[in-house]
């Protein structure tokens, strides 16, 4: 239940970013043409787009549609494959929250600078690293759950095993 309200709730902020996005990027190319540019436009949807990275990234992991190289562990039985991708998984997660941390460090150094002609300050560019770090590693971590819990069906961590519901919508 909460994982299919936050699956729409993903969706419907990551479809009002992109929107938003391309709002801006139209009306900037439009007002330019007149002589008219708004100059705050291209740097808030630049903005706005580095947080729509990091939303995809966690929906994709969420999915387990990450491009990966199974190549070596390909043939290796689902028990051995459960444990590598839970080892790459406390990996994955030690970086994740190192990211964080250096993240809120950067964001702290920049909270006075400005990001371009816009008045924004820069924090809020940097501040998406840290966000965007722990949510990866909330997923890594809930994926691994779900894939010990339900180890018996085949599941796995960062790899997709069942085929994508609705003919492949993300």
């Amino acid at each position: 239940m909460a994982n299919g309200l936050l699956t729409r709730i993903e969706y419907a902020v990551g479809f009002a970013i992109l929107a938003t996005i391309v709002v801006l990027v139209f009306m900037a190319a439009v007002m330019r043409f007149y002589g008219y540019p708004i100059i705050w436009s291209v740097d808030f949807a630049q903005l706005l787009f580095i947080w729509l990275c990091f939303l995809g990234a966690n929906r994709a992991l969420r999915k387990r549609v990450h491009l990966g190289v199974d190549l070596l562990i390909r043939r290796a039985g689902h028990r051995t494959r459960l444990w590598v991708e839970t080892v790459l998984a406390a990996v994955v997660v030690a970086f994740l929250l190192t990211l964080a941390k250096v993240g809120v460090d950067l964001t702290l150094l920049n909270k006075e600078r400005l990001f371009g002609d816009s008045g924004i300050p820069y924090a809020f560019v940097t501040i998406s690293v840290p966000v965007g770090a722990v949510f990866l590693a909330l997923t890594v971590l809930a994926n691994t759950r779900e894939a010990w819990k339900e180890r018996d069906t085949g599941k796995l961590i960062f790899t997709r095993t069942d085929p994508l519901p609705d003919g492949g919508e993300l």
